[in-house]
């Protein structure tokens, strides 16, 4: 009977350690895939869920395309090389909104940058990359500066200098196309997205830490059709989008709708933009704006000023202080619209936001995750908006990829988020 207890109680201590051994496993999370790459990538799919370690400079080799799935965390991690990442093919990010994919450089690094300078930004070749799709993706902690040794400046791309700080994203194929939807910029040293020619959709995305002593959230030159529109861009350095019409290329002409504009330049050392600036010759149409707390409003440079058939209207200004007011009245810089809603005191045209403090620091650059720039259904921007504000792709589209993506239309209200 005794020997028939001790196996009795063996049996249920090792029934009992295997249901143990059987939950903990349940219990566990599956470990991150984590993979390293250094120079030229051959991969064609960065999978679901895993962390690319990036030691090197890397390049995406022309004729190939890389798919990058969601939940993916690319890591910059040297401190030394800064890398930079090179797009000689074709480069897709699908992120989702529960689970984007991340450029970034390890948590200990971000110590102490708040302006970025991590890695050097995606660069792609404009002879050979035709396409890029950057879709529900956080990228942050790039603007590193060039040297003699920096792949962009030996194969010219960018500025092809030593010594210039590189935005996050730089694209110049004229005949190429770039989306960029539903994705945050923050912590860059230098623009956010830096366009140099292209057939261009930036939607539904968050600018903000950008710039330290210069920099624009979206800067834009000759050979761009682009529609910039439902982007909400918090205290750039200069401007939140900066247009011209240099670089020799065709004809640029942007469509900037439905955006909400808070707190730009100030933070820029010497006066120029503030808000949307125009140049040399540019064709800008700009329309269900909103704008709060900017150093200007729309300004161009009067000794290269923009197209005559540059248009702007129903755009809401709102200013904290008289100072803010003052200059965003119309004048030899800045531009008149047709149906504006631009007071005269400060305090006019309160856009009742959700959440947000309208005395905010206008100087800081410091991003709070609360705040909720839906707009309340009393706000001033309700039914202010034009519905037929011109567009290029909000009809059309662009095909990238085998996929259809169109710009959302313009909508009845002023600013980037409606009531809900």
């Amino acid at each position: 009977m005794k020997m028939k207890i001790n196996y009795l109680l063996a049996g249920t201590a090792l029934f009992a350690g295997l249901m143990l051994t059987n939950c903990n496993k349940k219990d566990e999370k599956p470990k991150r895939v984590q993979k390293s790459v250094s120079g030229t990538i051959t991969d064609s799919v960065w999978t679901a869920g895993s962390e690319i370690i990036i030691n090197n400079h890397i390049t995406l080799p022309a004729g190939k395309n890389l798919r990058i799935e969601e939940g993916v965390t690319v890591l910059f991690s040297d401190t030394l090389i800064k890398p930079e990442f090179i797009v000689k093919g074709n480069l897709y990010v699908n992120g989702t909104e529960s689970n984007p994919v991340r450029f970034t450089i390890p948590e200990a690094m971000q110590v102490g940058r708040t302006w970025g300078q991590g890695w050097g930004g995606i660069l792609p070749d404009p002879t050979t990359c035709t396409e890029i799709v950057i879709n529900y993706a956080e990228i942050a902690y790039t603007g590193a500066t060039t040297t003699e040794e920096s792949p962009s400046v030996k194969e010219k791309l960018y500025k092809a200098e030593a010594g210039e700080n590189v935005p996050a994203i730089w694209f110049g194929n004229e005949n190429g196309k770039l989306v960029v939807m539903n994705s945050t910029f923050h912590n860059l040293k230098e623009d956010g997205l830096y366009i140099d020619a292209g057939q261009v959709i930036v939607s539904n995305n968050l600018f903000y830490t950008t710039g330290h002593t210069g920099a624009d959230a979206v800067n834009t030159k000759s050979g761009t059709k682009a529609d910039v529109c439902y982007n909400i861009m918090f205290s750039p350095n200069t401007n939140s989008v900066k247009t011209s019409n240099g670089g020799g290329k065709s004809q640029a002409d942007i469509r900037i709708y439905n955006n909400t504009m808070v707190n730009s330049g100030w933070r820029r050392p010497t006066i120029k933009g503030g808000l949307i600036w125009l140049e040399d010759g540019i064709i800008v149409h700009a329309f269900n704006n909103l704008f709060v707390n900017n150093r200007f409003g729309i300004k161009r440079d009067t000794k290269k000023p923009e197209n005559e058939n540059t248009t702007t209207g129903n755009n809401l200004y709102y200013g904290h202080d008289s100072i803010t007011v003052a200059q965003f009245q119309p004048g030899k810089e800045i531009l008149d619209g047709t149906d504006d809603l631009r007071g005269t005191t400060a305090g006019s045209n309160d856009p009742k936001f959700v959440s947000f403090t309208l005395s905010t620091d206008k100087n800081s650059y410091t991003f709070d995750k609360a705040w909720d720039f839906r707009i309340k259904s009393d706000s001033p921007a309700i039914n202010k908006g034009k519905t037929t504000a011109p567009s290029h792709y909000s009809t059309t589209g662009l095909m990238l990829d085998g996929k259809l993506y169109k710009s959302p239309a313009p909508a009845s209200y002023i600013g980037a988020k409606g009531t809900n």
